[in-house]
């Protein structure tokens, strides 16, 4: 019979805050085990098994990291929705560094996967800031990568002590920031052929 008070959301829970403490690819099931409680089989009352409670802990993470960008970015366009997005995203993977690293590589397996509504929210949060910038409807999955992939290199760098030299973080990023600005404000000028 089933732990009182564990189900299968109190253990992902359980799962993504012991990520955060100990790091992504330190949570096992023993480990896990060991936070709510119980013995390692009772964790397969309710996750099946090592890859589900790893896919969960990402579906939830992103999930949380689209809700971050979109609250953030609500009411805002442009400049002040790019600013927004860049610090909730950066707060969020500084907040949940473990959780976080969890959603690198998981590739949903069908489109209502929780991994794939988490990452369209997180997307369309992203093509919401791009409203207010001349992008040609060409480049706009370009100019999503480049967002999103900016976000995460700096973030995850940060989070992993990456970043050596004197200079402050916050004004880092800051020009970080201001540098897209800038480019999403210049319309590409296309290659001719």
């Amino acid at each position: 019979m089933p732990r009182a008070g564990l189900n299968p959301a109190t253990v992902v829970a359980a799962g993504a805050a012991l990520a955060d403490e100990v790091g992504f690819a330190r949570v096992t099931m023993g480990l896990l085990a060991e936070r709510v409680g119980v013995r390692p089989p009772s964790l397969y009352k309710h996750i099946s098994s090592q890859d589900e409670l790893h896919r969960r802990i990402a579906a939830l993470a992103a999930a949380e990291a689209a809700e971050a960008v979109g609250t953030a970015i609500e009411g805002r366009a442009g400049r002040d929705a790019l600013i927004a997005a860049a610090h909730a995203f950066r707060d969020y993977v500084q907040e949940h560094p473990g959780r976080y690293s969890a959603t690198i590589g998981v590739e949903p397996r069908t489109p209502d996967d929780p991994m794939a509504v988490a990452v369209n929210d997180f997307m369309g949060s992203l093509t919401a800031v791009l409203r207010a910038y001349p992008v040609d409807e060409d480049d706009t999955v370009h100019a999503l990568r480049a967002l999103r992939s900016t976000f995460h290199g700096f973030a995850m760098l940060q989070a992993a002590g990456g970043f050596r030299w004197s200079t402050d973080l916050d004004d880092s990023f800051d020009w970080l920031v201001d540098l897209l600005d800038r480019g999403l404000q210049q319309p590409r000028q296309h290659r001719q052929s």
